[in-house]
């Protein structure tokens, strides 16, 4: 496992408050993890449950997603769409077997960019101490074996059939 392959982290951020103090953290030159990729949307409220799935499926490590302050939602009530689909989402997480820390829901406003910055280191060792996504197999296995953790894999020999 390359080092630049751990750990990825998505941050979907809304137009409006988040994205603006992430641009406001980048213009005060603060610094905060390069593994985290930042995906503007309109509202936190058009983030749907698919969306964040599809990210831990694409093997994301860590997904937080960042929207205005309750009661400030450019469009009323979006992030408060956001906080019940990340509830959501955090209880479906537990069900497949996938830590629900690994996903959190932020609110940064535009003039809060020192908080953004700690919003992502946050998420940075988060990340670092849950190690790999475990839908990566194979880098989870690694980081287990270096962790000294017992890999608990079941084997499978040539002549098992699946019968349907």
């Amino acid at each position: 496992m390359e080092p630049t392959d751990f750990p990825k982290i998505l941050g979907f951020c809304c137009r409006w408050c988040s994205y603006a103090g992430a641009d406001l953290a980048g213009s005060m030159r603060l610094q905060y993890p390069p593994e985290i990729r930042i995906m503007l949307v309109p509202c936190t409220g058009r983030v749907d449950i698919l969306h964040v799935l599809r990210a831990f499926e694409l093997g994301f490590d860590a997904v937080f997603v960042s929207g205005c302050h309750l009661g400030d939602c450019h469009y009323l009530s979006g992030n408060n769409r956001a906080v019940k689909r990340v509830a959501k989402v955090k209880q479906d997480l537990a069900v497949m077997g996938i830590e629900p820390e690994r996903l959190e829901m932020f609110h940064v406003s535009s003039g809060e960019g020192p908080k953004f910055a700690l919003v992502c280191k946050e998420m940075f060792e988060r990340a670092v101490k849950l190690g790999p996504n475990p839908v990566k197999r194979d880098a989870r296995a690694a980081w287990l074996a270096s962790q000294g953790a017992v890999i608990d894999r079941p084997e499978v020999n040539s002549t098992t059939t699946l019968t349907l």
